[in-house]
């Protein structure tokens, strides 16, 4: 049976095209293993708290110097780790605001990437301490961006901030599709749409190798 965490960034509700094809991408997983698990975790819904001054100090301890409060301080953090590690594989749906992270997103990657617990520090850089798995990554763009060039009106900072994320905690079997030009008419929706389902087709098989 696999294992799938959903973590939805959108705060549009059944309105997300991001929700939508990473429901698509459920799905048709599903199809492959109808005994499939999924575990939601909806950040629009339960936006987890931003780290206040408790949870730096606590998260930056050795545990034999934590006490009861230091560990109540962990226990958000201690159970989205618990979703990520119990999963095979993890879905990401979010749109971009402002090219970078919703605050909701980054509030829930500030509580699952932790020093000591899901990372750890050494002289040549930080080592992921999670079992790596596939991660699919869907993000919702309103406009166009390219991934080079001088006059750019619009780049990605989004992308390549996630990937370095995920692989700091040790997932390092990433793979991210933009959907873009969102909020460019109805015509550009849809070929959004027919790439998302190529790549999800993609994805399914490449899993389905093994």
């Amino acid at each position: 049976m696999v294992k799938v965490l959903h973590v939805a960034a959108s705060p549009r509700g059944r309105a997300s095209i991001s929700r939508r094809v990473a429901g698509d991408l459920i799905d048709a997983l599903s199809r492959d293993d109808p005994k499939l698990s999924l575990v939601e975790r909806d950040l629009a819904v339960e936006p987890p708290p931003h780290p206040d001054a408790a949870f730096a100090a606590a998260s930056l301890m050795v545990e034999a110097e934590r006490g009861d409060a230091e560990r109540r301080a962990l226990e958000r953090s201690d159970g989205l780790i618990a979703e990520l590690e119990a999963s095979d594989i993890v879905v990401l749906s979010t749109p971009m605001h402002n090219f970078a992270a919703p605050s909701a997103l980054k509030a829930w990657i500030d509580h699952v990437v932790r020093p000591g617990r899901t990372f750890r520090v050494t002289p040549t850089g930080k080592v992921g301490l999670l079992v790596d798995r596939p991660t699919l990554a869907f993000v919702a763009c309103g406009g166009r961006f390219d991934d080079c060039g001088p006059d750019l009106p619009q780049i990605d900072h989004l992308g390549p901030y996630l990937r370095t994320v995920f692989a700091t905690i040790g997932l390092t079997d990433f793979r991210l599709l933009r959907l873009e030009q969102l909020r460019r008419g109805p015509e550009a929706v849809d070929r959004s749409l027919a790439a998302a389902g190529a790549w999800i087709e993609a994805q399914r098989a490449r899993l389905a190798r093994g």
